[in-house]
């Protein structure tokens, strides 16, 4: 694990921001990404972005091997919301972090459904929570080899070119913890959302896996309409019960290898 937030700037991929086709500047970690582009009152935009070394770069505007995609933040984002008083209060090895670059990966199998793992308990920031496999980019990495290598660290299983397709999705501001009434922020990061297509269904990819047990305490596979119940109980978000009827009674779990059910 890298020491002191200078050395480890060096290392890692950050966020880099163009707006109006003015000189590339890194993002600070207090700073909005979605706010850097459009009013407060905007969670969402279309962005063009790119990767570039140590750089990921986002802009308002076209650039070489830039692809567009939609930018977005929860509401309730805390960045968003952060005043400057709060600002102040940040530790500076916190400030000086900048904005640093996650991906995840969404594998679909033939079947249609979609890999999700639950984070160990033990991890540091978002223990327990259910999400797509995905972590850091490696200096030097492509954003889909940083995939696949997340995932086969998390799943054990690996990916070989020629056994699915992909394509980048969108962009996700992350901040942890995630609501402001948790505490304030302490990391930062837009996540570049990637779909892989298999054409193996479930079944067969779930035989090559060997989750690590250290990051991953649990995985199922969930069909596009349970997702998009997870995806709108925003808070008791009001789209909820257009699609709650169509779950299912109930759903299938991996847990540390043994598999298990529950009713929702």
């Amino acid at each position: 694990m890298l020491k002191g937030a200078t050395m480890e700037n060096v290392r890692k991929v950050l966020v880099h921001l163009s707006k109006e086709n003015s000189r590339p500047q890194r993002a600070n970690f207090q700073q909005s990404i979605v706010g850097h582009f459009c009013a407060a009152c905007k969670d969402s935009l279309m962005v063009n972005c790119g990767l570039n070394q140590h750089q990921f770069l986002i802009s308002d505007t076209a650039f070489a091997g830039s692809r567009q995609v939609l930018l977005q933040r929860p509401p309730f984002c805390p960045i968003k919301h952060l005043s400057d008083a709060q600002a102040a209060l940040l530790p500076a090895e916190t400030r000086d972090r900048g904005v640093d670059v996650g991906v995840a990966v969404l594998l679909q199998s033939a079947s249609q459904k979609v890999l999700l793992t639950r984070r160990a308990k033990d991890l540091s920031i978002f223990p327990n929570l259910w999400v797509p496999p995905g972590g850091h980019i490696e200096p030097g990495e492509q954003l889909l080899d940083a995939g696949l290598r997340e995932l086969q660290e998390e799943t054990g299983l690996c990916l070989q070119a020629g056994e699915f397709s992909w394509k980048m999705l969108a962009l996700w501001e992350s901040v942890y913890p995630p609501m402001l009434s948790r505490g304030l922020p302490k990391r930062h990061h837009v996540v570049v959302y990637l779909l892989l297509l298999s054409p193996e269904n479930h079944q067969q990819l779930q035989m090559r896996f060997k989750p690590d047990e250290a990051e991953v305490s649990a995985y199922t596979w969930l069909e596009p309409q349970v997702l998009a119940s997870v995806a709108a109980t925003e808070d008791g978000a009001r789209h909820t019960m257009k699609v709650a009827g169509d779950l299912p009674q109930v759903i299938r779990l991996v847990c540390n290898l043994a598999s298990s059910s529950f009713a929702v």
